[in-house]
């Protein structure tokens, strides 16, 4: 099974910091159920998938038991941005059997979360197939596992929006309204932030020739129905990319891709995530 597009690896010090506050959390000051298992028991464990999926999330998932038993043998079947079958394995584990039970579901909720986003992403992404159309993503994430969903995203084949609130600028109702206009506003942007992507969210065409005239980077249709989509394109032939944004869903992504957008942004992708449902079967050695 192959991948849907090359991925970086996620950063090391943020999926260790993940998983610190979920042990944290999880196990606290420690496993009491796990005291049960003789302290040097050992045990081998099989993941399968019991759903289609699409994999995502293996750096945590491994983080996870290596934080327990740095010696845990992990031999994955399938990579992140893999398509797993339904009873498909996805890897094996071998190690420490008090370890394995206490990350056991820690590492589960990870993998299943961020599955199950890379899953919808794959979806969307399927619907748009035969466009130009790249599906993005919104900062409408888990709280605290921005990177890991975008990552995730990734792995769907779908591609990252701004990660946050520093590293682009997108000019929205209420900052235009403040700034007394578009162009001010536009102007303001870019006078504190010259080298920031800076897109301007428009909610119909008067406003879409305004930032047209403002020259910026990119501008976002709100909850712009198709025909004015199309016009939009037209009016806009190819100056700056355009994005859809506001009742995207995987009944209607393929209609507004077929309106010629470059962007359309979902945040169903990050907010309205089902986890993939896995099972870890494990047997003591």
């Amino acid at each position: 099974m192959t991948s849907l597009q090359p991925l970086a690896p996620p950063p090391t010090a943020q999926v260790q910091a993940d998983i610190e506050r979920a042990f944290a959390e999880d196990i606290g000051a420690g496993d009491a159920t796990a005291e049960l298992l003789p302290a040097d028991a050992r045990a081998s464990a099989t993941l399968t998938c019991r759903e289609d999926a699409v994999i995502a999330g293996g750096a945590w998932f491994d983080a996870c038991f290596r934080r327990l038993d740095p010696n845990v043998r992990i031999d994955w079947q399938l990579a992140d941005g893999d398509r797993a079958a339904a009873g498909s394995v996805i890897c094996r584990l071998e190690g420490m059997a008090r370890a394995m039970v206490s990350a056991e579901r820690s590492a589960l909720n990870f993998l299943q979360l961020l599955s199950g986003t890379a899953t919808a992403t794959a979806a969307h992404v399927s619907a748009v197939a035969g466009t130009a159309v790249k599906v993005l993503d919104t900062r409408k994430t888990v709280p605290g596992l921005r990177i890991a969903q975008k990552y995730a995203v990734r792995c769907g084949g779908g591609h990252n929006h701004r990660v946050g609130l520093y590293d682009a600028i997108l000019v929205k109702e209420n900052h235009i309204i403040a700034a007394g206009g578009i162009a001010p506003a536009v102007e303001a942007a870019r006078r504190l932030h010259p080298t920031l992507l800076l897109e301007v969210e428009v909610e119909n065409l008067d406003e879409l020739r305004q930032a047209l005239d403002a020259r910026v980077d990119r501008i976002m249709l709100d909850n712009f129905t198709p025909p004015l989509m199309r016009e939009a394109v037209s009016i806009t032939a190819g100056r700056v990319p355009l994005e859809v944004s506001g009742n995207v869903d995987l009944h209607t992504i393929g209609e507004y891709a077929r309106t010629g957008v470059d962007f359309i942004s979902v945040g169903a992708l990050t907010k309205h995530v089902q986890a993939v449902d896995l099972s870890l079967r494990l047997q003591l050695d």
